[in-house]
């Protein structure tokens, strides 16, 4: 056997993975990121929206402005009927939802982690993992199944809802499926729709419809008559009759380039972290795919994740354990929350019978017209109300005298703000920032201090 080594092994080269080997690279370390499908090969998964949070994250790894330029911005978010949210009410740089695919995610991601030293190894795959005080050995098989071993640091499986990684350690992933035989596809439509983000339920049926931007629009439904195993062939009919029962017209849909049926579980592993070895997106949580929040929730992770990592294997963290055992103190209540919302969302969209979708135009009506309710659903929803605890916030993108906060972000540091003219104390926090930014407010009359995180929230 070959013998390789890394200070974290990474299993699985989608979004989550990129985005985690990118940042621990940058960081100067070694990562090897493992993907058993072929370079090139795209494993058509279905996300296209890239909520607000997940933009500033982006931004703060100078990459939000090239991926919003591949998209469709989306300021509001159509409820069942008439009723929206208006995402414009977000106090961000990025108040809308953008539809993109996911593809073109994991291109930016998959440059920037390239360029930060990440050794890629496609058509590898995970065959078994051991770990020890130390160390992970990770058991692979590479493109022509010759055997490797790796020995790295740490392991971060984020290899999807079939998690090799979750296998191996022997985690249960308990739940079970929320919706069956949805349809997806890309079209193009004879007539735009009136909304830019246009969903309806009519008891038997749903659909949503979004544009890509280009011309092209995903579409997705499902019809309660026709729940058919995954395997079962779609085509543009069914598609075109799922969205003429849920929204009264089909748009003239035509040159479908991808159909697609699946089903939809809800689920989430008990435990983030097994020693040396840690989860994170699908591999950790599954969840409906109403609200968009799956692919976003996955990048979230590791933007949690990678600084914490960082900081233990450069030497930063005064109690090592204490820092990565908050990945699952953080985290884990966030994926819980996602899969609650977005399971809240898919059964009120089958809801069947005439006053289940009377609740449901009620419910909608609140969070459309409601500020606090509206406000805390596009919160949840867009990422940015999400808080860990009640002292660890959000920080939002301050204009600082040194520039944006984000854009101090992208060092990968800790940035300490303080009034000018002065040294502001470190606050105390669970890590010893060893290059630690210091920044100004642009505001003279500000007196305080504030220490924020390398993901953008403070303690």
């Amino acid at each position: 056997m070959n013998q390789l080594d890394a200070d974290v092994l990474v299993v699985g080269a989608g979004p989550t993975g990129m985005l985690l080997a990118g940042d621990l690279a940058a960081a100067g370390l070694r990562v090897t990121l493992v993907e058993r499908r072929p370079h090139g090969i795209s494993n058509m998964t279905r996300a296209f929206a890239v909520h607000a949070r997940t933009l500033e994250q982006l931004d703060a790894r100078g990459l939000a402005d090239e991926l919003v330029a591949t998209g469709t911005p989306i300021t509001r978010m159509r409820l069942f009927g008439r009723p929206s949210l208006d995402l414009t009410r977000l106090r961000t740089r990025f108040p809308y939802l953008l539809v993109t695919p996911q593809y073109e995610v994991e291109r930016v991601l998959e440059r920037r982690a390239l360029s930060t030293g990440v050794d890629f190894r496609y058509g590898t795959e995970l065959r078994g993992l051991s770990q020890d005080t130390d160390h992970v050995t990770a058991e692979l098989a590479g493109p022509d199944g010759t055997p490797t071993t790796v020995r790295a640091r740490y392991l971060v499986g984020t290899d999807g809802v079939r998690s090799a990684v979750r296998t191996a350690l022997g985690l249960p992933f308990p739940g079970g499926s929320v919706i069956r035989s949805l349809v997806l596809a890309d079209v193009k439509l004879a007539q735009k729709p009136d909304g830019l983000l246009t969903v309806n339920g009519a008891g038997d049926a749903f659909a949503f419809i979004a544009p890509f931007g280009d011309g092209w629009y995903r579409v997705m439904g499902w019809n309660r008559d026709r729940e058919v195993p995954d395997s079962e062939p779609v085509d543009l009919d069914e598609i075109r009759a799922v969205a003429r029962r849920a929204l009264g017209t089909d748009y003239g849909m035509h040159d479908a380039r991808w159909l697609s049926r699946f089903h939809s579980d809800e689920r989430q592993a008990p435990a983030y972290r097994v020693g040396r070895v840690f989860l994170a997106g699908d591999a950790a949580h599954v969840h409906s795919p109403a609200g968009g929040q799956g692919m976003n929730t996955g990048l979230q992770d590791a933007a949690n994740l990678s600084w914490k990592l960082a900081a233990v294997l450069r030497g930063d963290a005064p109690d090592p354990e204490a820092l990565l055992d908050s990945y699952q103190s953080e985290r884990h209540p966030v994926g819980a929350s996602v899969l609650r919302s977005s399971g809240a969302i898919i059964r009120l969209a089958m809801a069947r019978g005439p006053v289940r979708r009377a609740l449901r135009t009620l419910v909608a009506q609140l969070l459309a017209h409601v500020p606090a309710a509206s406000a805390k659903a596009i919160g949840m929803i867009s990422g940015i109300g999400i808080a860990y605890g009640r002292d660890t916030r959000r920080v939002p993108d301050l204009e600082l005298r040194e520039g944006r906060l984000y854009e101090l972000l992208r060092e990968g540091e800790f940035v300490l703000i303080g009034p000018e003219g002065t040294t502001p104390a470190l606050p105390a926090s669970p890590t010893t920032p060893a290059r630690l930014i210091r920044a100004t407010w642009a505001d003279p009359t500000r007196r305080s201090t504030l220490l924020v995180r390398p993901d953008g929230y403070t303690f």
